[in-house]
């Protein structure tokens, strides 16, 4: 079993993703589960986490439509504003679907201090009460923010989106490491082991840039709280599909049978609530 829980569908349109640069032009354009479909079926992929791109609760119906229509996709986790005054309501509707595993922002385009606004804390806390995940979208200037985030809401699950992003091209991790060891000592965090090859230089990466940041977060985490994500289709301004799929596969095949079913679907599927 293999279960990506990190992937995206959009429409693109130039406004809503200006965040993609010239640099990043091959993925200007629409990614659809047609599209993905045949990928999945050349990888064995059992089914995917498709997670949000958009800021809208009309891009959450959108993709609870296209789940309706496309049995791989195992659960969904767009955006909700969870500084709402009828935040409460939105995760009483949004609970109607199954489909609904938890929720994104995108943090990363925040400064640190808005995760630890009064509001916002009030709206993470509310998610546990409906049984909602919450991805967590950073950078590593973040993660100090993000440890306090955590520390403030020990039951609830949180999952580290791409590591926190590490400054892999600029060969910076000392810092970035104390904090991701430190956010992994809370054990309802985990990590998507997911996004690296972006974070390096699109070119001219190698396998052997990427280790050290995946032995950190793996040793960091442990077995049973780190996860595959793809980031298709943004991984292919960096590297194909099956490029990315082989690479984790390589870096795990010297890890016990549990654990690589661990990594690869199980942690996923137990994280999520997914039901395959």
């Amino acid at each position: 079993m293999i279960i990506d829980a990190h992937q995206h569908f959009w429409h693109y349109d130039p406004i809503t993703y200006n965040w993609i640069d010239d640099d990043m032009a091959m993925i200007r354009r629409d990614f659809l589960p047609p599209h993905f479909l045949p990928i999945a079926q050349e990888n064995n992929i059992t089914g995917t986490v498709v997670v949000q791109s958009e800021q809208t609760e009309a891009q959450t119906y959108f993709k609870i439509n296209l789940a309706t229509k496309f049995n791989f996709i195992k659960g969904i986790v767009p955006w909700v504003d969870l500084k709402a005054n009828n935040l409460n309501e939105r995760l009483a509707h949004f609970q109607s679907f199954n489909i609904v595993k938890g929720f994104r922002h995108i943090l990363q385009g925040e400064d640190p201090e808005f995760m630890l606004e009064s509001t916002f804390l009030k709206g993470i806390a509310a998610l546990k009460n409906f049984n909602f995940t919450y991805d967590i979208l950073i950078f590593p200037k973040h993660l100090h923010a993000a440890i306090e985030l955590v520390k403030k809401n020990p039951n609830q699950l949180f999952v580290i989106n791409h590591v926190a992003k590490p400054y892999i091209k600029a060969g910076l991790i000392d810092e970035w490491q104390k904090d991701i060891q430190l956010i992994a000592k809370f054990e309802n965090v985990y990590c998507k082991v997911s996004g690296l090859a972006t974070e390096a230089d699109y070119k001219k990466w190698t396998v052997n840039d990427l280790i050290p940041y995946m032995d950190i977060a793996v040793n960091a985490f442990g077995s049973k709280r780190i996860m595959f994500g793809s980031n298709w289709p943004v991984c292919l301004i960096a590297s194909s599909y099956k490029e990315n799929l082989i690479l984790n596969q390589n870096y795990f095949s010297k890890f016990s049978q549990t654990e690589q079913d661990d990594f690869f679907g199980n942690n996923a599927v137990k994280f999520y609530n997914l039901i395959l």
